[in-house]
């Protein structure tokens, strides 16, 4: 039966990848699927990977590297030499460029970057990426406070973004040193125009405040798209898990070679891979465990060792679990049936799992070797990794006597019951999971952890919902800075204590230090600090940095990989 519905589901993506094809037309197979393509809204890899190839950012990282900048929708990057950044460290100027369209046909104008920019910030969704340009802009990592009130003015935000002639000018709330590394991932432009006319925020004071903290499925430009990238969206079909890219004709560089491209998702890798073997896709997602089955086929190709600014999976607490409804909580009570909402609270429950899971077992038997081991949330290749932190072992006899002491001794006496849970198609995720499960279960047989796939949309959701317990992601580098690796993870306002219902005063004010320090040594030691409250805090279990891969058809020439990139960069593809 099994057989029978994989070839069944197989018949029916080579259908959907639209049958024979010729050179011009391509097909990328991922695991997860889109979650809406609002650039503003959407924050997971396979849509942002998607996304970049549709809208584009002002500056941008120059080919596979990230220590290089390069103009792209601005003709310059500001620099101190050309006047580009104030005296002050806090003033950016941004030349635009001119003769760029739109994929409707209208004229970029720099009216329509700083709606942009001002859109990213004031939207907001919980979740969102919008951070990333309010905390160096408006000195932000939200907009509304800890009740949900707006505490930020539209007047501020417009008085930081100003149009002088052909130019976008920012001003800083102080300065922050990742600023142009942020900027060249994450300054998409859409069309201030197209927007209104979609019923979008119109770019003015009144009203703003609707369109902050949207549902991402509520956003106007949720399953439309109108950027000025090499490729213009034909037709998103949700039911089918694809989207179809056309070739943009008055592109402002060189058109694309591609004609077409179709992003399929695809969370079973089996699946991928017959497609890939049998030439109806051309680039695959690849999980490190699986990476022999495509190995040696005819026709098919292997990049391995890719850069990654990576550090996945990790395993999530979430302190204030959602009890309604929830049926991953048990009866709700630490009565051997289930967990309390608050479970995770007590640290000696962390580190009880934090010294339960196998590091070595998951580094050497499910990435063969091919990733360094986490001792920090800072993956290799950053500066202000600190090689040397404190970190967890696989210890038993330590993770058992953490477990006797939690919760007064109940955990031990009563037993647990509670669903972990990773994303359908991130096998890594699950390799991560059933290893820990092994293990805890093995401590006391009242100890009970269920494990459970959920597909990527409705995981995302359950995430930031706090209904799973102990969730498995990973976290890819939003741009090259130590601060995009503490923010996120330790910060009450970062992407994932926000959805573990955690905060930590020590962390906020680490955190917030670090990144403004201009002192090398003194950021380095403001690190290793976090590092150090990370181990002995224990908000997540950190496992390792894998290398990248990828599995593509062996005629696919100009494959460019950027560590900060989520996805595959189509335009300069061609066979």
């Amino acid at each position: 039966m099994k057989k029978l519905l994989t070839l069944t589901s197989l018949a029916v993506l080579l259908a959907a990848c639209g049958g024979p094809k010729g050179p011009r037309a391509f097909t990328y197979a991922t695991s997860g699927e889109l979650t809406g393509l609002d650039p503003d809204l959407a924050y997971d890899g396979d849509t942002q990977g998607l996304l970049y190839n549709v809208y584009e950012t002002l500056i941008a990282f120059e080919g596979e590297t990230n220590d290089k900048i390069v103009p792209k929708l601005a003709t310059d990057v500001p620099t101190r030499e050309n006047g580009g950044i104030g005296k002050d460290g806090r003033t950016y100027r941004f030349p635009i460029r001119k003769g760029v369209k739109f994929h409707d046909g209208r004229e970029l104008t720099p009216d329509d970057v700083r709606y942009s920019l001002l859109r990213f910030m004031l939207t907001d969704r919980d979740g969102g990426p919008s951070s990333l340009l309010l905390e160096p802009i408006l000195g932000l990592t939200g907009t509304r406070d800890k009740d949900g009130k707006l505490k930020v003015a539209y007047a501020e935000a417009a008085k930081a973004v100003t149009v002088d002639g052909d130019a976008v000018v920012v001003r800083l709330k102080q300065p922050f040193g990742p600023f142009l590394a942020i900027m060249a991932r994450w300054s998409y432009v859409v069309s201030r125009s197209w927007c209104k006319e979609k019923g979008d925020w119109d770019g003015e004071e009144k009203g703003w405040e609707k369109f902050n903290n949207l549902k991402a499925d509520d956003s106007k430009l949720f399953a439309e798209a109108n950027g000025t990238g090499p490729f213009r969206v034909e037709r998103w079909d949700r039911v089918g898990r694809r989207i179809i890219l056309g070739r943009h004709a008055g592109y402002w560089r060189a058109p694309a070679a591609l004609e077409r491209v179709v992003q399929l998702a695809v969370p079973e890798f089996a699946t991928r891979r017959l497609l890939l073997q049998g030439g109806d896709a051309d680039i695959i997602a690849t999980p490190r465990p699986l990476l022999s089955q495509v190995e040696g086929v005819k026709g098919v190709v292997v990049r391995d060792g890719l850069p990654r600014l990576l550090t996945d999976p990790s395993l999530f607490f979430t302190f204030k679990i959602n009890p309604s409804g929830n049926p991953d909580i048990g009866s709700g009570k630490l009565d051997g049936e289930g967990i309390p909402p608050d479970f995770f609270a007590d640290r000696d429950v962390r580190k009880g799992f934090a010294y339960s899971f196998d590091y070595d077992a998951l580094l050497n038997d499910t990435f063969k070797g091919k990733a360094a081991r986490a001792v920090s949330s800072i993956p290799p290749g950053l500066a202000f990794r600190d090689a040397a932190a404190p970190h967890y072992d696989h210890d038993l006899k330590r993770a058992e006597a953490h477990f006797k002491k939690a919760w007064g001794g109940r955990v031990w006496e009563k037993g647990f019951r509670f669903t972990l849970t990773y994303n359908t198609g991130g096998d890594t995720r699950e390799a991560a999971c059933q290893i820990l499960k092994k293990n805890v279960e093995s401590l006391n047989p009242k100890f009970r952890v269920d494990v459970r796939g959920v597909e990527w949309a409705a995981f995302l959701d359950k995430a930031q919902r706090k209904l799973m317990p102990l969730f498995a992601r990973g976290w890819t580098g939003d741009y090259p800075d130590a601060h995009n690796f503490a923010f996120p993870f330790y910060h009450r306002d970062g992407r994932y204590p926000s959805a573990q219902g955690y905060a930590d005063a020590t962390f906020d004010s680490l955190v917030e230090k670090a990144v403004r320090e201009v002192d090398p040594k003194k950021r380095a030691a403001l690190y290793s600090d976090i590092a150090k409250r990370a181990y002995e805090e224990v908000p997540s279990l950190l496992t390792v940095h894998p290398a990248g891969v990828y599995a593509m058809r062996e005629d696919v020439q100009g494959f460019v990989d950027n560590a900060v990139l989520m996805g595959v960069d189509f335009y300069p593809l061609h066979r």
